[in-house]
């Protein structure tokens, strides 16, 4: 099962199904079913401007976020589909402190509700910094199909790379 890297720690009865889908060759044509819209956010300030608006609707009181982009060497370096990261600087005689989001380049072409699910999850740690309960609330208040979508992301990362290897 060195092909399900993405689902590790899911029930085997589920592993089983998406086996059963990739052995039949179907599992993109399934996704491409459920999600066939894509998205036009291919751009930093695009992808800065999507994120602004959501951190606007749900996380209005939360820290600013300075910089919004797509990094392609997140996957390779830190096995992670998105970072949060707060860079703090010495000014003058002051600590400044900017808050950062980087996605990984491959949800340029993912669905657009593979890259909400990640700009969600990264917004939510301006809030909650650990994957704790209050965090994962707070994901589901942002968008409440979060869990499902975290899931068909894994499931078309899970195509994507049976894509590559042949």
């Amino acid at each position: 099962m060195n092909t399900l890297t993405y689902l590790q720690g899911y029930p085997e009865s589920l592993l089983a199904q998406v086996t059963t889908l990739i052995e039949q060759n179907r599992l993109g044509e399934v996704l491409q079913k459920r999600y066939p819209l894509s998205h036009d956010i291919t751009t930093d300030k695009a992808l800065y401007q999507y994120t602004q608006e959501m951190k606007n609707q749900y996380l209005r009181n939360a820290a600013p976020v300075n910089k919004v982009m797509y990094d392609s060497k997140i996957h390779v370096l830190n096995n992670a589909l998105g970072l949060h990261t707060a860079v703090s600087r010495v000014q003058g005689g002051k600590l400044k402190a900017k808050a950062e989001i980087r996605v990984a380049t491959v949800f340029r072409e993912a669905p657009e509700a593979f890259l909400r699910m990640i700009v969600v999850h990264e917004l939510a740690h301006l809030k909650e910094k650990d994957h704790n309960k209050a965090f994962y609330q707070l994901c589901c208040h942002m968008e409440p199909q979060y869990h499902q979508l975290e899931f068909d992301t894994r499931l078309w990362l899970t195509h994507l790379a049976l894509k590559w290897k042949r």
